[in-house]
């Protein structure tokens, strides 16, 4: 699941006392030579993958080993809005919000071992695209992917936008509009140029730059500190000097330390943590097109399944490196984190509603010396870029496969490519007139509440697709009415949690009792049986589906013998191009592809005779942004039907190595969970 969902917030544009220290020339140099770097790393991967062709561009051609894999996930996941997120969490309420990302760690490797499976053997691009396999029609397709692009669009951009805004604005004092312009510059042009591959490879580094930033403050944090026994003994003392009189603004949690918290009055209740976290954590792992992009460009499942175990033991890691220093920073700077007052917060960072968001910000202006406040600052700038990237390229899929698709059935790979590529620019576009909601909300209950969004629409599409892969008896009319009413119900809880904001720390709790005693994590498990209990009710009273639908697309039906037409899907994009992706084995989706090959004989690439007439400008254009033209007739025949099949074959000894990992990964997950419960 998003943790930054459950995370308080203040304003981008405030003055502060963080402004206290500037970047040094020092700093600014390290910003310049993370750039360069950055953008070499994507020219190479540009240079190194196909990015002309659909699969290429859009699954990296299926080539990507276990490690860049791994951390690509890392970095999808950990965008700068854990950082602020994670540690202002930390600051002001203690550990508890770890439990999202050691959720993560079982949740992750749920993925690998249970979905992939039935995603790669269906053969398909993005998760809109398997419900209709699944289910049959267009209706469930188009709903999930309109709603992914919506949420996307307004929560997960607006979410890390705002978190690099506040971390640029506080270390180098850049006009807002400046600062993200440049950054989303830069991301759109290897996300643009390079696809799926370039964004991966770029994760890579970018992980690589966060886990050495990160460890580098938590260690300066730490001595700065006096080690875990001074966090644990001093962080009871972190009180500010000011704060408002008898009530609990400015006084940290009795159970900071705690993991697993009382059921009914504490702010993430444990039952709340072990079920009505996993559902949610279920979609954003599972079935969320920007993390399971990443596991189905893996070369094969042996690959996908090792970069999520890589994945998941990186999730160890930001409770040690966001969520401690954020409650270090508590320890050193109370007036400033924990301010009790909202006048003083609002002088401190702009925001009435606290300051614990600037946490992570101040550790690195105050801590660091020269040199490493850069490196920081590029940290900062990985974990925002590798998030927008990740953003940018899956909201591209989505558009392109599953609605550009739908409105142009016979649109030519070529056509594909240029659609892609031209709304990851539109996206960018969005993302900067997103900007002044951003600055008008000031950090406070509309960027807060944005956050809810997902948070009530991620269960019953998780239900639906968790249905739809391990209950064969489950039919399209009994998906789409699960869908809807549990998308209906959840927006009623979102909309009065609008009307009813959470009170100020100084004023009661008017709230109605259903949104006042009822937690957000409890309301997740009620609206996922809700869902479920219509997925199976209407599903059983409703005709069955055809096996077509079922065959190679549940968890007991994944090895079954593939078709002879849907070959092609799972085939090297190298090998078949886009050709043949939309085929439901119809006679009239038959028809459509052959349109779309004649399509692409026709016209979709030049022949040598007009690749003479390209000026060589032009060719260079080409070849950055990938499209480069090909000659005819450069494909290689189809492979045999059982080509298929081999996707799902695992080494033996490569599998048990993997599930002695499995097995290990979870015992130290739990290991964590009933030590800091």
């Amino acid at each position: 699941m998003d943790t930054t969902q459950a995370y308080n917030t203040s304003s981008p544009g405030s003055p502060g006392p963080t402004r206290s220290h500037s970047l040094a020339v020092t700093d600014i140099v390290v910003l310049v030579l993370y750039f360069l770097f950055v953008l070499a790393v994507g020219l190479w991967s540009m240079w190194k993958t196909k990015r002309s062709t659909v699969n290429g561009y859009f699954l990296a051609g299926k080539s990507m080993v276990w490690w860049p894999v791994g951390a690509s996930l890392f970095a999808s996941n950990v965008g700068s809005g854990h950082f602020i997120g994670l540690a202002g969490s930390g600051a002001a309420s203690g550990i508890a919000v770890t439990a999202y990302e050691w959720n993560g760690m079982f949740i992750v490797l749920l993925l690998a071992w249970m979905f992939l499976p039935i995603y790669i053997a269906s053969g398909v691009m993005t998760m809109p695209e398997y419900l209709k396999r699944r289910f049959g029609g267009r209706r469930i397709q188009l709903f999930i992917a309109i709603l992914y692009l919506f949420i996307y669009i307004f929560t997960k951009i607006s979410v890390d936008m705002y978190a690099g805004a506040v971390f640029i604005q506080q270390a180098l004092q850049w006009d807002l509009y400046l600062a993200v312009v440049v950054l989303l510059f830069i991301t759109a042009l290897y996300t643009v140029a390079g696809g799926l591959a370039a964004v991966i490879y770029t994760d890579a580094l970018q992980t690589v730059i966060m886990l050495i930033g990160a460890l580098i403050l938590m260690a300066f944090s730490f001595t700065k500190v006096g080690g875990w026994e001074g966090l644990h003994d001093r962080y009871a003392d972190a009180i500010p000097a000011v704060r408002v009189p008898n009530s609990s603004c400015g006084l940290p949690r009795e159970d900071a330390f705690h993991l697993f918290r009382d059921p009914v009055t504490s702010d993430l209740p444990w039952p709340g943590i072990l079920l009505g976290m996993t559902i949610p954590s279920i979609w954003y792992w599972c079935t969320d097109q920007v993390i399971v992009q990443r596991s189905l460009a893996a070369k094969n499942l042996l690959h996908a399944k090792g970069g999520s175990l890589f994945a998941s033991y990186l999730k160890v890691l930001p409770f040690f490196m966001m969520v401690l220093p954020g409650m270090i920073s508590r320890i050193l700077f109370p007036d400033e984190v924990a301010c009790g007052d909202p006048e003083v917060c609002q002088e401190v960072c702009g925001n009435p509603m606290g300051c614990s968001d600037i946490a992570y910000p101040k550790l690195v202006m105050e801590l660091l010396p020269s040199g490493l406040r850069g490196l920081m600052m590029a940290v900062m700038i990985a974990a925002l870029m590798s998030s927008l990237t990740s953003i940018f390229n899956s909201s591209s899929t989505i558009f392109t496969m599953d609605l550009w698709r739908h409105l142009r059935p016979l649109a030519t790979e070529w056509e594909l490519m240029v659609v892609g590529r031209v709304f990851v620019l539109a996206l960018v576009a969005v993302s900067v007139l997103w900007i002044p909601l951003v600055q008008a909300s000031q950090g406070g209950q509309l960027f807060i509440y944005i956050q809810s969004i997902s948070s009530y629409l991620q269960p019953p599409v998780a239900v639906v697709f968790i249905a739809g892969c391990f209950w064969r008896r489950t039919n399209e009319k009994g998906a789409f009415w699960g869908l809807l009413l549990g998308l209906l119900v959840g927006c009623v809880r979102m909309v009065l949690d609008f009307i009813f904001p959470v009170p100020q720390c100084f004023d009661p709790d008017m709230r109605p009792d259903i949104i006042k005693n009822i937690h957000y994590l409890y309301f997740s498990i009620i609206l996922s049986v809700f869902t479920l209990a219509v997925v199976v009710v209407v599903s059983l009273a409703t005709k069955e589906l055809p096996q077509s639908n079922i065959s190679r697309l549940t968890w007991f039906t994944r090895f079954d013998p593939a078709e002879p037409h849907k070959v092609e899907i799972c085939m090297s994009p190298s090998d078949t191009g886009a050709a043949g992706r939309d085929e439901e084995g119809s006679g009239g989706e038959e028809r459509l592809r052959n349109g779309e090959r004649h399509q692409q004989r026709k016209g979709s690439f030049s022949t040598e005779a007009s690749e003479k007439k390209d000026s060589k400008l032009k060719s260079v254009i080409l070849w950055v942004c990938g499209m480069e033209r090909r000659k005819e007739g450069t494909g290689v025949a189809p492979l045999p039907p059982e080509v298929t099949v081999c996707s799902l074959e695992e080494e033996p000894w490569l599998k048990h190595v993997l599930n002695v990992n499995l097995i290990v990964c979870m015992c130290a997950a739990v290991f964590l969970f009933g030590y800091f419960a």
